[in-house]
């Protein structure tokens, strides 16, 4: 099974070259400003590439799928993706996982704030998943965000990195922090910060192509 990841395309999709696979993901951030239309304007263009399955989260920027969630399933629903909201799905064998869910940082969607309120949505993660899919990235691997003066920080969620050491996924996916692009294997999880655009917000890093075992 081949697997296609993007994430942060900011309603710059269309710019997107995307290789051939089995399996799209895009890992949130699909609008610049999450409005309705730019919703739409998406689901149309992520359905219509030529891939066997679909698979999509929000993320911070997405502000109507957050306030209209209902309305985005059945939109989704009606053009044949996979939208995932603390929720999963399975398709040749293999078990997907997604939450659009960040770490709180000014108002922006989806954002909880650190301790029981951001734990208990990775507390609904099973165990048996292969492929995690979360919008922002676990602390300390490929989450750092540029402070200017050569200083970077780490932005990542703590707990969501102990969920991840504990639940041990093949295959952890997310994007978020766009000076994060790339790969890091650690403890036997692979992780992939699939960010397409970079901290300019210009489409620049190339989607990021996972093959996987059927069965997981």
């Amino acid at each position: 099974m081949r697997l296609v990841c993007i994430s942060d395309t900011h309603g710059e999709h269309e710019a997107v070259d995307l290789p051939e696979g089995d399996v799209l993901v895009h890992a949130g951030d699909i609008t610049a400003h999450g409005a309705e239309q730019d919703l739409h304007r998406f689901l149309e263009w992520f359905a219509s590439r030529s891939f066997a399955h679909h698979i999509f989260i929000a993320g911070n920027h997405d502000n109507w799928l957050e306030d209209e969630s209902e309305l985005t399933t059945a939109s989704a629903a009606e053009v044949g993706v996979c939208w995932l909201n603390d929720s999963g799905c399975q398709i040749g064998g293999v078990s997907f996982w997604g939450s659009p869910i960040t770490p709180r940082f000014n108002e922006w969607a989806f954002m909880r704030d650190p301790g029981i309120d951001i734990e208990r949505h990775w507390a609904m993660i099973p165990a048996s998943t292969d492929v995690l899919i979360t919008h922002g990235p676990p602390f300390g691997i490929l989450d750092q965000v540029e402070r200017g003066l050569g200083m970077t920080e780490h932005t990542g969620c703590p707990s969501l990195l102990e969920s991840v050491r504990r639940l041990k996924p093949a295959l952890h996916l997310y994007g978020h922090i766009h000076e994060g692009y790339g790969e890091r294997l650690k403890d036997g999880v692979r992780y992939i910060n699939a960010s397409t655009m970079n901290n300019r917000y210009r489409i620049q890093n190339s989607p990021v192509v996972i093959d996987l075992p059927s069965g997981g």
